[in-house]
């Protein structure tokens, strides 16, 4: 028997997450002086959260120590339980870093125990539908390590393509490596953002208008989904519902997918993404994520 793990930047519903048996590594952000979690995305006010960050509130994240992952890990390991945590992306946080030091402390105070974890070189959604791939493996009775194995195989697969409004939230937290491709917003220039192979966040096209961005979204998902009818995609924001719709209303034209999951970007995530950003999440093809120059 195992357990599922994963972390707060998963982007998923905790009543979820409880339903479907998956244990949550919280994360924090600031400000005001004051460390938040929230343990509740239903409780979330997304608007109220991205209008603070609008009338100029700084909201900051950090490293999280490899001690709230061994409290998370220890009392399930002591029943027994081997451990899976599917976790945000090492290319964009040191936190996954701070599991891999947990995991490792635990294995020599349970080395009967299997600890595996999984990188999803992802963020938010495209974190969480990796989630519910391990959920839905669980439920077919297939053991932990070739689930772990699936897993890293699949994550190459992940496409993570997103746009925002400001790119100054990206770059305040260092989140974007190739700060040169990105002109930024200045005369409505929109930047076009991917997930690379190391999961790192590259900028890959400068769009006129938010309108346009959107549509090259879509235009990303035409090109490179896989049995869309198959799959659940996912669709994130700050803020902005109408723009999340409006995509869905394109992406529905040509390939209409299975299942949409519809997010709020939650709070941590979002403070380095900021208000505006509008994100899209699905399983394609591996040349999706070349390596952006």
């Amino acid at each position: 028997m195992y357990e599922i793990f994963t972390d707060t930047a998963a982007n998923l519903d905790c009543s979820l997450l409880e339903e479907l048996g998956v244990e949550l590594i919280p994360f924090s952000f600031y400000y005001n002086g004051e460390e938040h979690r929230v343990t509740s995305l239903e409780q979330f006010d997304g608007h109220a959260y991205y209008d603070m960050i609008r009338a100029g509130t700084d909201v900051t994240t950090s490293l999280v120590d490899p001690q709230r992952y061994i409290d998370g890990f220890t009392p399930l390991l002591e029943l027994g339980r081997d451990i899976l945590f599917v976790g945000m992306s090492s290319g964009i946080s040191g936190s996954y870093a701070s599991a891999e030091v947990a995991a490792a402390t635990l294995r020599e105070e349970f080395p009967e125990r299997k600890i595996r974890l999984v990188d999803t070189l992802s963020a938010s959604l495209a974190e969480g539908l990796q989630v519910l791939k391990a959920v839905e493996y669980r439920a077919e009775g297939i053991d932990i390590d070739t689930v772990a194995d699936r897993l890293l195989e699949s994550r190459h697969n992940m496409c993570q393509v997103f746009t925002v409004d400001n790119l100054k939230y990206l770059k305040k937290g260092g989140r974007i490596s190739n700060l040169k491709a990105a002109v930024g917003t200045v005369l409505q220039i929109k930047p076009l953002l991917k997930g690379d192979p190391e999961g790192k966040i590259v900028c890959f096209a400068q769009v006129r208008g938010r309108k346009k961005s959107i549509e090259l979204m879509a235009e990303q998902y035409d090109r490179y989904v896989e049995h869309a009818e198959c799959e659940t995609i996912g669709i994130a924001h700050g803020d902005c519902p109408e723009d999340a719709e409006a995509l869905i209303a394109l992406l529905n034209r040509n390939h209409p997918p299975k299942n949409i999951i519809n997010a709020c970007y939650e709070p941590m995530t979002g403070a380095h993404v900021g208000p505006g950003a509008l994100a899209l999440f699905f399983y394609g093809k591996k040349e999706f994520r070349p390596a952006v120059k």
